[in-house]
């Protein structure tokens, strides 16, 4: 591909990202038995799976690795496996999807301290999770559970 060809490629992508307004976003499910990993940000009620915003250059899987560590201080090792792309629907946006790999793999890396945007973390039974689940982390828990997690759906 030519330099112009490149600048022209960027500049079209760009601007159609810009038009649609897409939002891609990972979520990272650690499951360590029958227990998940769950938090609480600081900014949003609701216990939520970790998870953030794919940077340029990144994938997917590549990013709920980065946020898993990031947010809780445990790496993913080996392979993570996609439980699926969701759309996130809410006031603010319908554009916002969100792609969730599951792993049960992982060591910790540094022990978790709270911060400005994550309040706690905590393991929990699939079967006894906490008050105040998010409605869509607690229907992909519930996927998960029951074994019909690759039913499609909404998030």
């Amino acid at each position: 591909m030519s330099r112009w060809q490149r600048v022209r490629t960027s500049a079209h992508l760009f601007i159609v990202g810009v038009r649609r307004r897409m939002v891609l976003g990972t979520r990272a499910v650690l499951l360590d038995g029958d227990r998940v990993l769950l938090l609480r940000h600081t900014y949003m009620p609701g216990w939520h799976f970790p998870g953030g915003g794919v940077e340029p250059g990144e994938t997917a899987e590549e990013a709920a690795r980065r946020e898993a560590e990031e947010e809780t201080g445990l790496r993913v090792e080996g392979p993570m496996r996609l439980l699926g792309l969701y759309l996130q629907k809410h006031e603010a946006t319908n554009r916002d999807h969100v792609a969730v790999y599951v792993g049960r793999n992982f060591r910790e890396v540094k022990p978790f301290q709270a911060n400005g945007e994550i309040a706690e973390i905590g393991w929990f039974a699939m079967d006894a999770l906490p008050e105040g689940m998010n409605p869509g982390t607690a229907r992909r828990i519930a996927e998960i559970a029951s074994g019909t997690e690759d039913l499609p759906g909404l998030w």
